[in-house]
């Protein structure tokens, strides 16, 4: 329980890969904050399996941030979860999506960020956790709003871990290759379809194409990392982007 006593915000927490941070957080003694969509009944279902609270606001404006912070209260871990995605050819793009994930992924954390560090400074002690991607440091094509938001969390982490190297608080990213989620396994059927291909095949032939372990990443894996990153242990560790993503970012 080396988290008892702390407080733990975490953004995009009700599913995915966030709820696998939140569950490993409150393992380890953490009080958890929830946010994000869902059913009721689910929601409630996790608050009490966590014993967590859930409070919730449209984190694509900086009224939705102050909100959401606000109703949090202060928080010695803040995981800026949330995100989005979007693939289009430049040319094509909707310049409404490309200022939502610019919104969600990076400016989202920004707002969060900046509402937070003032009660960690002040208690000489804090964890920023940014879920930032292997798009973070590589790219795809026709996902440039994603791939410009990743890349914009990782400088914006690292700014921060040395604006703060003195205070008692770290900022890391976490950096996941295709990670075993829900959202990824309801897009197996309709690539089969489309590509006329095999699960098999879009499995390993254009899921897992880039990452050379051939495995998808488990959201528990992530969660255990973002615990290293919060332990006592790792206070000396800040600005770092810790990929997890079987080698895709080694080649």
């Amino acid at each position: 329980m080396s988290l008892s006593g702390k407080r733990a915000l975490v953004t995009g927490s009700t599913s995915g890969i966030g709820v696998a941070i939140a569950r490993a957080l409150a393992g380890e003694g953490a009080e958890v904050v929830i946010s994000g969509f869902g059913e009721a009944d689910e929601i409630a279902a996790l608050c009490d399996e966590l014993k967590a609270t859930h409070v919730n606001a449209d984190l694509l404006t900086q009224e939705g941030c102050e909100k959401l912070m606000a109703d949090a209260g202060a928080v010695d871990i803040l995981v800026n979860n949330a995100g989005m995605q979007f693939v289009s050819p430049i040319e094509d793009f909707p310049t409404a999506k490309w200022e939502a994930i610019i919104a969600l992924n990076l400016t989202a954390a920004f707002h969060t960020t900046r509402l937070a560090v003032p009660y960690m400074k002040k208690a000489g002690w804090g964890r920023i956790i940014n879920t930032a991607s292997a798009h973070s440091k590589t790219a795809s094509p026709f996902k440039s709003a994603y791939n410009a938001s990743k890349h914009g969390i990782d400088g914006f982490t690292k700014t921060i871990a040395l604006e703060l190297a003195q205070t008692g608080v770290t900022a890391n990213c976490i950096s996941p290759g295709y990670v075993w989620t829900p959202l990824i396994e309801g897009q197996i059927p309709d690539t089969m379809k489309a590509r006329g291909l095999s699960e098999e095949e879009v499995i390993n032939d254009v899921l897992l194409a880039k990452q050379p372990t051939k495995k998808f990443v488990q959201p528990a894996e992530i969660g255990a990392l973002a615990v290293f990153l919060c332990r006592e242990e790792a206070g000396n560790v800040t600005g770092a982007n810790w990929s997890i993503d079987g080698g895709w970012t080694a080649e």
